[in-house]
C-alpha cells in the first residue's frame, strides 16, 4: 500500500517514518516554499502542489486527490491539522477508491459538531457540562439568548459549534458581557471555520484537561489508553501534555477510560482518536469533544506505553485486528512529557518568528525524543504553524522525566529565529509546574499578572552560545595556533597540544 502523506512538516516526516518501518512508500506533496523541506525528502516521492498560502496547498481537496492518483497513491493520511478532519475529505477519497487513514466521514461529520457530539456523549452515558442542546438561532433576540444563558448558569463560554484550538469562543463571567461575546464568537467562527454557529456551556473553573486516546479496528474493539493531562495552556491552545496525570487515581482512570471507549463504541468509530475531559477537583468528569485524528501529544502515549499508533492506524486502515493488550494500556511505564517548541517571540507576546536557521543543535541522550519537521538552513515560512520540534522526555517518575527534560532544553540550540525554549525553562522552574498543581487557567493567569515580563534572561542563552560556538569551530578548522593548544571559549577546555612531529 502506497501512502500519500497530506500534510507537512513534523507530522509528514513522523508518518513517514511509520510507513518506512512497515515497508509502505510514501508520497509527499508540497508548496513552493516546502520544495527542499525535511518531509519531501523524507518520501519516496513527492508531488507539488504549487503556490503557498493554505487555501491554495494545503487545503485543497482536489489537488491532493490528483496527487494520489498521479503518484499511484492507495490510502491518504491526513495527520493532524489542515483536512485531518474534515468529512468532506474523507468522503472525497472514499469517492476516489483511496484508503482514508482515519474514521468514516459520517463519523468525523458527527464528532465535528460540538453540540451533536454532546448528545452522543449524553446517549453514551458520559457526563457532559450542562450547556445548550442545540446552537443558537440567528433569529434569536438578545433578550432570549440572556434568557437560555441563564438556564446554563455563570460564568459560561461561547464555542463555535465547528471550533477547535480556542477559536470562536469567549468566556462571559457576566450577563452584561454576554451579546458581545456571542458577536465575537460568530464572526470568529465563520471566519475560521466557514460557519458561524454558536452555542453555550457552563464554564468548569478550576479544571484540568484530561484526555484519552482510543485506537478502534474495523472489527468492533476499542482500546482506550492511560490518559494524558493537558492542562497546561496559553490561551485555550496546549503547550505542555505529559502522562500520566498525577491527579488521577486508578479508579478514575478507570472511569475515564471505560466512558471514552462507550463514547467511540456507540458512534461506531474506527481508527486514532482522542476524547478530552475536563477533572474538576473533586475528580468528577464532563465530556468535552472528541478529536477524530491523531492528536499532537500522542508520543507522551507512545512512551509509556511502547505502542506506535501511526503504524496501528495504518494497519487498522488495511484491516488488521487490535492486538494490543488493553489492560497493559492503563498500566503506564515511567512518566512522559513533551514540550511544543515554537518559532515564537515569548518576550513580544509570543509573536511568530519566521525566518532562516542558520544553527539548530538538538538534544540527544536516554529518554529523548524530538520530532522535527525543520533542519538547519531551512527557512520557516509564513504560511503556516511556526512549530519547530515536539520535545519529548521519558522517565521512570515524573521527576525523572522532568529532570530529563530539563537538561534537554538546556542543550537545545536555535539560531537564526526566536524561539519558545527560553519559556520552557522558565516554565520548568516554575513551583506549580514542579509540583503538578496545575489547571486550565494557571498560565494564563501567571503571565496575565506580568509576573515575568521577560523570558531571554534565563541563565544560560543556548541559542547565542550555540552561534558562537559554531564560530568558533570554523576558525579552529582554519587556523591552529603554534602550541596547538587553544581553549575553548564556550567550554573553557583546551585542546591538547600535538605532540607529533610536523614534516
Amino acid at each position: 500500500m502506497k501512502v500519500l502523506v497530506a500534510n507537512r512538516g513534523e507530522i509528514a516526516v513522523r508518518i513517514m517514518r511509520a510507513c518506512r518501518e512497515l515497508r509502505l512508500p510514501t508520497v509527499a506533496v508540497y508548496s513552493n516554499s516546502d520544495r527542499v523541506a525535511p518531509h519531501v525528502r523524507a518520501a519516496d516521492e513527492a508531488i507539488g502542489l504549487g503556490a503557498d498560502a493554505p487555501g491554495e496547498t494545503y487545503l485543497r481537496i482536489d489537488k491532493l486527490i490528483d496527487a494520489a492518483r498521479q503518484s499511484r497513491a492507495e490510502a491518504i493520511h491526513p495527520g493532524y491539522g489542515f483536512l485531518a478532519e474534515n468529512a468532506e475529505f474523507a468522503q472525497a477519497c472514499q469517492d476516489a477508491g483511496l484508503c482514508w487513514v482515519g474514521p468514516s466521514a459520517k463519523v468525523i461529520a458527527l464528532m465535528g459538531g460540538k453540540t451533536a457530539a454532546r448528545q452522543a456523549a449524553k446517549e453514551a452515558g458520559v457526563p457532559v457540562v450542562p450547556g445548550t442542546e442545540s446552537p443558537l438561532g440567528d433569529g434569536m433576540t438578545d433578550e432570549e439568548i440572556a434568557d437560555t444563558a441563564a438556564t446554563v448558569g455563570y460564568p459560561l463560554f461561547v464555542k463555535a459549534v465547528a471550533g477547535g484550538g480556542g477559536k470562536g469562543m469567549r468566556l462571559v463571567r457576566a450577563g452584561s458581557a454576554l451579546v458581545g461575546a456571542v458577536q465575537a464568537a460568530r464572526s470568529e467562527a465563520a471566519s475560521a471555520f466557514g460557519d458561524p454557529s454558536v452555542y453555550l456551556e457552563r464554564s468548569v473553573s478550576p479544571a484540568r484537561h484530561i484526555e484519552v486516546q482510543i485506537l478502534a479496528d474495523q472489527h468492533g474493539r476499542v482500546v482506550p489508553f492511560v490518559e494524558r493531562e493537558c492542562s497546561v495552556q496559553r490561551r485555550h491552545q496546549k503547550v505542555v501534555e505529559e502522562s500520566p496525570s498525577i491527579a488521577v487515581s486508578p479508579e478514575t482512570r478507570l472511569a475515564l477510560t471505560s466512558a471514552a471507549a462507550a463514547l467511540a463504541e456507540g458512534v461506531g468509530y474506527t481508527n486514532a482518536g482522542t476524547v478530552e475531559f475536563l477533572l474538576d477537583s473533586e475528580e468528577q468528569f464532563y465530556f468535552l469533544e472528541m478529536n477524530t485524528r491523531l492528536q499532537v501529544e500522542h508520543p507522551v502515549t507512545e512512551m509509556v506505553t511502547g505502542i506506535d499508533l501511526v503504524q496501528w492506524q495504518l494497519r487498522i486502515a488495511q484491516g488488521e485486528r487490535l492486538t494490543v493488550d488493553a489492560d497493559q494500556m492503563l498500566e503506564p511505564r515511567g512518566h512522559a512529557i513533551e514540550c511544543r517548541i515554537y518559532a515564537e517571540d515569548p518576550d513580544a507576546g509570543f509573536l511568530p518568528s519566521p525566518g532562516h536557521i542558520r544553527y539548530l543543535r538538538r538534544p540527544a541522550g536516554p529518554g529523548i525524543r524530538d520530532d522535527s519537521g525543520v533542519e538547519e538552513g531551512f527557512d520557516i515560512p509564513v504560511f503556516y504553524d511556526s512549530m519547530i520540534s515536539k520535545l519529548i522526555a521519558w522517565g521512570d517518575n515524573r521527576s525523572a522525566a522532568m529532570a530529563r527534560l530539563e537538561r534537554a532544553l538546556s542543550e537545545y540550540g536555535v539560531g537564526g529565529v526566536k524561539t519558545t525554549l527560553p519559556f520552557f525553562r522558565w516554565l520548568l522552574q516554575r513551583p506549580e509546574f514542579v509540583s503538578g498543581n496545575v489547571d486550565t487557567g494557571f498560565l494564563d493567569g501567571i503571565l496575565a499578572d506580568g509576573e515575568r515580563t521577560a523570558f531571554s534572561d534565563t541563565p544560560v542563552d543556548v541559542e547565542e552560545r550555540a552561534v558562537l560556538a559554531t564560530a568558533l569551530r570554523a576558525y579552529l578548522r582554519a587556523e591552529t595556533p603554534a602550541n596547538g593548544a587553544v581553549e575553548n571559549a564556550v567550554t573553557g577546555w583546551r585542546r591538547a597540544a600535538r605532540v607529533e612531529a610536523l614534516g
